[in-house]
């Protein structure tokens, strides 16, 4: 069975790790009710998506 002859430096290490980092979510904001969303989805505020109403909340 393979086995490395040499311990893997923290330097090498955390280059192969250094597309791993999570990024924030962008959001965009409704046209409809200036609310955040994420973008191309509906609104869970309103209910629309690209101008026409999606979903109707019975208020």
């Amino acid at each position: 069975m393979a086995v490395p002859k040499r311990k893997t430096s923290q330097a090498r290490r955390d280059k192969r790790r250094a597309h791993d980092a999570l990024s924030e979510p962008s959001v965009n904001v409704c046209p409809q009710c200036h609310s955040p969303k994420r973008p191309h989805r509906v609104c869970p505020t309103c209910g629309t998506y690209k101008g026409r109403e999606v979903i109707s909340f019975e208020d």
